[in-house]
């Protein structure tokens, strides 16, 4: 592997991986927004009224950082989730 796509900070892919690693920046951004929200609930939209990239969130759930919530009737694209006790550990805290 390159120096290059090893400061990448990627971890295994396909399915059943798993990830060693903790949350990229984003990711761990994300789900830190969670920690404060009843039930731990996700957000949508980042702070500046964007959707957060469903490539992050569906990493996330790959890891088990976060799982899904509920579906969405009127949406059911968006991925309505909340965070796990792994994602709470991920993210250094207390899973409770």
């Amino acid at each position: 592997m390159s120096e290059a796509a090893k400061g990448r900070g990627r971890g295994p892919s396909g399915p059943g991986a798993k990830r060693s690693r903790g949350p990229s920046k984003a990711q761990a951004a994300w789900l830190a927004r969670g920690l404060d929200q009843a039930g731990g609930k996700l957000p949508l939209f980042d702070p500046e009224g964007r959707r957060v990239p469903e490539k992050t969130i569906r990493a996330c759930l790959a890891a088990g950082w976060a799982e899904p919530w509920f579906s969405n009737p009127i949406k059911p694209d968006w991925l309505v989730c909340r965070l796990t006790d792994a994602g709470r550990s991920a993210l250094g805290e207390d899973p409770r």
